[in-house]
């Protein structure tokens, strides 16, 4: 079943708990965002807590997928510039689908739904994120129409020892689909 994406939902308690977990089931699975197995809430409650500020900013903007029985599932955070020289293009934050909704097409879903959000946006033309090397995150962003446009090598310190190149990946706007490609990841 496909998932039902809100974009800017209002803000209550339920939703709060509901990002907090799916960020830690999401991070307890070995996804890339932003910390490592064991996840803990309160570690993960202040990085929500500067996104939230950012949005009451009016600086970003929140898309929450919920799937059939209304529990987030799935979330992405549209970060505008504020640089005069940027604002044509957004960045993607914290891009996540739950574990247990993971290989139904839900992330091309979520993906086409940030596409279709950063196009009602006005004047905005493209959309960049980063990746961490080594997850295969940007195989799968490549197959959803984006580009590698950049590398930092080593930039990202998972553990000592443990270092992964920062992947930048752009999205044009213009003249792109945001129907999904089925193809696989």
């Amino acid at each position: 079943m496909a998932l039902t994406f809100t974009l800017d939902p209002a803000f209550d308690r339920a939703l709060h708990d509901g990002i907090i977990e799916l960020w830690a089931d999401v991070t307890d699975a070995g996804g890339a965002v932003g910390f490592v197995p064991p996840a803990d809430a309160e570690e993960i409650r202040p990085e929500l807590l500067k996104h939230l500020v950012s949005i009451v900013e009016g600086r970003t903007r929140l898309l929450v997928g919920r799937d059939e029985d209304g529990s987030v599932a799935a979330t992405a955070f549209l970060a505008l510039n504020s640089h005069r020289l940027m604002t044509h293009w957004i960045w993607l934050y914290t891009v996540m689908v739950h574990p247990r909704h993971q290989g139904r097409g839900h992330g091309r879903e979520l993906m086409a739904a940030a596409a279709d959000a950063a196009r009602g946006l006005a004047g905005v033309e493209a959309i960049r994120l980063t990746c961490r090397g080594g997850t295969g995150a940007d195989r799968f962003y490549a197959s959803c129409g984006y580009k590698e446009v950049g590398r930092v090598p080593g930039a990202i310190r998972v553990t000592d020892g443990d270092d992964r190149d920062d992947i930048i990946m752009l999205f044009p706007l213009h003249g792109q689909s945001s129907a999904p490609v089925p193809r696989p990841c």
